[in-house]
């Protein structure tokens, strides 16, 4: 209990896992507000890290840094905005909505300064690793199991993933997939979609930002310790099939962006980086073109196809899903032009809980999704939104120096966050942006060999 690092591979492990204990738990009975106190298990964890650090140094024990005072000012803003009341912003949440956004607006400056009190040793570092590692194949391995071996009526009907999703989170799927997330599967448009992995965080694009930042490490881990390619190969390739079978094309460039930005950083090994950066682009886009061959097919049932019908030709209905889409970059642009024309429109923002996924929960207007920075506009207003990329840049510019890997995964989750909403998914948030805050309290110190990749 004085070194509080085991929370953080409790992160690792928890997080991954979470989504489909919890819709087990579900199915098992277990509902309504008894699940959502279990559910806030990683919340009460994080806040007992904080009492934990606070009390084994009396203080947080760091130089206060540009970088932290960006992060105060970005989290007291989140604070005032919601103690704003909603008329005067002419938002609409609900106060369950204000909680819920706030909550996720602030958890990336909670874990940073959870991370800032921790003191991780050589062997912390190695066994984090791993445990990172050895989660992410775990992942890919029941991802790709899954898409083959369980049928799609399994998670309709018998995992409690739909009644997770909809009855306990409250998200309004629809019936187009029986209450599903959409993005379970490639919708060709035919009616007889493809199967994407979602693994245990049920969830494509998730499962993808692990494999990510995963991916990185090991290019890192490689590169640096020289790991031998017996035992390197076997990880890499069952990362890399997790990663095309998520059929995520925005995760595939931002690896790249990963890989180029290690390589710059680490000159000794430019050119593999590099080379890895090309692959993981020219194989990624190869797949996309291949995965309707590769990729297993399932198919709606009739009231899912009705469903679909009846939404097709609505009246305001957007054009057939078409073969280059998964959610559909057109639709991923206009989302993101909409955030920005309506922050422009209304830069003192809404308020928290007007955005992206809680406003979808709690049924109020979504004024912007999907992207972070649209989303933390809407939320917080333009000043809010720049203080969190003036944040996130110099966090960014201080790991340069730090730690390769931590730069790098963090870069390409803020080239994500673009069109995503980062902060959304909490193994990101928890894992990364801690290790984040640990590593800038370390440059102060001495530096700790074998994670500086």
């Amino acid at each position: 209990m004085r070194r509080p690092v085991w929370i953080l591979y409790v992160f690792v492990v928890g997080l991954a896992l979470h989504n489909f204990v919890m819709s087990e738990l579900w199915e098992a009975g277990l509902r309504g507000s008894a699940l959502e106190v279990l559910s806030s298990w990683k919340d009460a964890l994080l806040a007992l890290g904080l009492l934990l650090v606070l009390r084994a140094h009396g203080s947080l024990r760091f130089h206060p840094s540009w970088v932290d005072w960006l992060a105060l000012a970005f989290g007291a803003t989140v604070v005032v905005y919601a103690l704003l009341p909603q008329r005067w912003l002419g938002g609409g949440a609900t106060h369950r909505g204000v909680v819920l956004g706030v909550r996720e607006d602030i958890l990336p400056v909670a874990c940073y300064f959870f991370g800032r009190g921790l003191s991780l040793s050589r062997r912390d570092l190695r066994r984090l690793g791993g445990v990172i590692l050895a989660s992410a194949c775990g992942v890919a391995l029941f991802g790709l199991i899954d898409i083959y071996t369980i049928p799609l009526s399994w998670w309709r009907t018998s995992s409690g993933a739909a009644g997770w999703f909809s009855d306990q989170l409250g998200f309004e799927y629809g019936k187009g997939l029986s209450s599903l997330p959409q993005n379970f599967v490639y919708n060709l448009g035919n009616g007889h979609p493809l199967r994407r992995l979602v693994s245990t965080f049920l969830s494509p694009l998730a499962s993808s930002y692990m494999f990510v930042v995963a991916l990185l490490l090991a290019s890192a881990w490689r590169v640096q310790r020289g790991v031998p390619l017996r035992i390197w190969l076997p990880v890499v390739a069952l990362l890399s099939a997790g990663l095309l079978w998520t059929h995520s094309r925005s995760s595939y460039i931002a690896l790249a962006l990963g890989l180029v930005l290690l390589a710059w950083l680490r000159r000794d090994a430019r050119r593999s980086l590099l080379l890895g950066a090309l692959c993981a682009v020219v194989v990624g886009f190869a797949f996309v073109k291949v995965y309707p061959h590769l990729a297993p097919a399932t198919s709606f049932t009739r009231a899912e196809l009705a469903q679909q019908d009846a939404e097709a030709h609505a009246p305001g209905a957007g054009p057939a899903v078409s073969g280059i889409s998964d959610a559909s970059i057109a639709s991923h642009w206009r989302s993101l032009r909409e955030g920005v024309e309506q922050v422009v429109d209304h830069p003192q923002g809404f308020g928290p809980g007007n955005a992206g996924s809680t406003a979808a929960r709690t049924g109020v207007e979504i004024r912007a999704g999907e992207s972070t920075y649209t989303e933390l506009g809407v939320d917080t207003g333009v000043v809010g939104a720049l203080l969190f990329i003036a944040w996130s840049l110099a966090l960014l510019w201080r790991l340069l120096g730090t730690s390769a890997w931590l730069a790098a995964a963090i870069a390409a989750m803020l080239a994500l966050g673009v069109q995503t909403d980062i902060i959304g998914v909490p193994w990101l948030v928890y894992v990364l942006w801690s290790l984040a805050g640990w590593s800038l309290s370390r440059a102060s110190g001495a530096a700790a060999p074998g994670w500086r990749a």
